[in-house]
C-alpha cells in the first residue's frame, strides 16, 4: 500500500477515511462490509470530507485496540492487516480487508441476521435475506440459476422455445437440456433449475413473478411524462432483441454524409444498446423481488437497471478492465452458446468502445441500492473548458507525482497566490487533488485527479 496513492482517492466501495476510533461500531461496520463484498482499505487518521491527514495520537495502542475489536467484534474470524504509515509528526492507521472465503461476516452485537453488511458505493448497507443467501451461495461457489426446483418435471421446460433459439446456430436434442445445466439431477430424478424455468419455463412468471423486462420513453430528462411504454414477458433470449427494436423505435438518428455515402447515426449505439441489455439480462439476481429489468429512454440519455450489485469481489473499475464473474452460470452459458455473448467480460469494454467510437461520452455505470445502472449519454464528448493557465498546471502535474505550490508557481510563472486561487478552482471542479493535513499546510501537495489524468 502506498499512502499517497491512497489520499488521491475519493472514498469508494474499497476506501474509507475515519477520522478516529471513537465510534468503533461504524469502524466494524465497514470492515465488515470490506470483507463481504470486494475488500477494501480503511484509513484511520484522515478526516473523511476534506481528506485532511489529522494522524493518530498513539498508532501502536490504536492498532492493539483495533485488532482487539475485530476480534471481539466480528463472526467468523478476521483478520485484516494493519500498517502504521508515518506522516509528518503523526502517522496514521492503514487496515487492509481481503475479500473473504467465509462470506457471510457479521457483527456478534448485532447477530446473523441483522449484523451482516455490504458495501454500495462508499457507505455500508445492511444485507437483507435475500442478499445474506447470496454471500452464501458464493462462498458455497454456487450460481442461483443452478439450484434444481424439485417440485417442477423436466416437461415443465418448453422444448419447443429453446429449440427456436438454438436454431440460428445448431439443432438442439434433449439431452443437451442437461449438458446445458437446464435440467439437473436432484434426489435421484431429473428436475428443471432455476435457470432453465427462467430462460424457457412455460410457466416462468408463476415462479418468478419478476422475471420480466418493462421498457418506457419519457419525455425531456425525468419520469414525469410518459411517451410510451411496453412489459416484456416473453422469453430471455427473444425478449433482448425486442428491447433493443424498442429503443431503436424511440431514439432518433442523424444521416452522416462521408463523401458519396450515407450513413445513419444513433443517438445511442445500438451495439452499446444491445451489450447493455444483454449484460443486464445475464447478471440480474433473479432472487429478488419486486422489480424487473428497467429500460428507460431519455431525450439525453439511456438507463438499463438489473435487479442485483455488481458480484461480490468486483468494483466498477474491475469490470471496466474486463474482470468478469457470471453470477447467472445457466443463463451465460446459454447465451454464449447461441452467440450473444462472445467473450466473458468483453460486453462492458465492447459498450465502452462503441460509445468513444460514437464520439460519445463512455457509459455510466453504478450501484443504485440494490441494483445495477448503466447508462448511455447522448451527448458528444467536450474537452474541460480550461483557460491557458489551467491547461499550463494540468500539463505540470501529468509530468511530475505531486507538485507543491511554490513548484507550479515556477512552472507557471505566476505568484503562489495567483497560483493557490487556480488550483483550488481546479481542486473545486475536480480535476486536482490536494493532499495534506489542511489549507494552511506549508506542504501539502497537488496531484492530478485520475480522471484528469486520463484526458488526452
Amino acid at each position: 500500500m502506498d499512502l499517497i496513492s491512497l489520499l488521491k482517492q475519493p472514498e469508494g466501495k474499497t476506501l474509507e477515511y475515519k477520522r478516529d476510533l471513537s465510534s468503533p461500531e461504524g469502524v466494524l461496520r465497514s470492515i465488515v462490509a470490506f470483507a463481504n463484498t470486494a475488500g477494501g482499505v480503511l484509513l484511520v487518521g484522515v478526516e473523511s470530507r476534506t481528506r485532511r491527514v489529522l494522524g493518530v495520537a498513539d498508532p501502536l495502542e490504536d492498532e492493539e485496540r483495533l485488532a482487539n475489536l475485530v476480534s471481539d467484534s466480528i463472526a467468523p474470524v478476521l483478520v485484516p492487516d494493519v500498517e502504521v504509515f508515518p506522516w509528518r509528526k503523526t502517522h496514521v492507521l492503514a487496515v487492509a480487508v481481503h475479500p473473504s472465503a467465509a462470506r457471510p461476516h457479521y457483527l456478534k452485537s448485532l447477530g446473523p441476521d441483522a449484523g451482516v453488511f455490504v458495501r454500495v458505493g462508499s457507505t455500508n448497507r445492511r444485507a437483507d435475506a435475500t442478499l445474506i443467501e447470496e454471500l452464501r451461495r458464493l462462498a458455497r461457489n454456487e450460481s442461483y440459476d443452478e439450484q434444481p426446483m424439485p417440485d417442477l418435471s423436466p416437461e415443465a421446460i418448453d422444448f419447443r422455445a429453446a429449440s427456436e433459439s438454438f436454431a440460428p446456430v445448431r439443432i438442439l436434442k434433449r439431452a443437451d437440456l442437461g449438458t446445458l445445466r437446464l435440467t439437473t439431477r436432484h434426489q435421484g430424478r431429473v428436475v428443471p433449475t432455476v435457470g432453465g424455468i427462467l430462460l424457457f419455463g412455460k410457466e416462468r412468471e408463476r415462479c418468478f413473478p419478476d422475471a420480466w423486462i418493462q421498457v418506457g420513453r419519457f419525455q425531456g430528462g425525468d419520469r414525469r411524462r410518459i411517451l410510451d411504454t411496453k412489459e416484456i414477458h416473453t422469453h430471455l433470449v427473444p425478449a433482448t432483441e425486442q428491447v433493443v427494436q424498442f429503443v431503436q423505435r424511440h431514439t432518433s438518428r442523424e444521416a452522416v454524409i462521408n463523401g458519396v455515402r450515407r450513413t445513419d447515426r444513433w443517438a445511442f449505439p445500438l451495439a452499446a444498446v444491445r451489450e447493455a441489455v444483454i449484460n443486464a439480462v445475464v447478471h440480474a439476481d433473479y432472487s429478488q423481488r419486486g422489480a424487473p429489468i428497467r429500460v428507460s429512454v431519455f431525450d439525453d440519455r439511456l438507463e438499463v437497471e438489473n435487479p442485483g450489485l455488481l458480484p461480490f469481489g468486483l468494483t466498477v473499475e474491475d469490470i471496466r478492465k474486463g474482470v468478469s464473474k457470471l453470477r447467472n452460470r445457466v443463463i451465460g452459458r446459454v447465451f454464449r452458446e447461441i452467440g450473444l455473448i462472445e467473450q466473458w467480460g468483453s460486453g462492458i469494454q465492447r459498450m465502452i468502445g462503441a460509445c468513444v467510437e460514437a464520439g460519445l461520452e463512455p457509459p455510466l455505470l453504478e450501484e443504485v441500492g440494490t441494483h445495477f445502472r448503466v447508462t448511455l449519454l447522448a451527448v458528444r464528448r467536450r474537452a474541460p473548458l480550461l483557460d491557458e493557465q489551467e491547461r499550463r498546471i494540468v500539463r505540470a502535474l501529468r509530468k511530475e507525482d505531486g507538485l507543491a505550490t511554490r513548484e507550479i508557481s515556477w512552472a507557471i510563472g505566476r505568484t503562489e497566490r495567483a497560483t493557490r486561487a487556480r488550483l483550488a478552482a481546479l481542486v473545486e471542479r475536480g480535476m486536482v487533488v490536494e493532499v495534506g493535513s489542511g489549507p494552511t499546510d506549508p506542504q501539502r501537495r497537488y496531484f492530478l485527479a485520475l480522471a484528469a489524468a486520463e484526458e488526452p
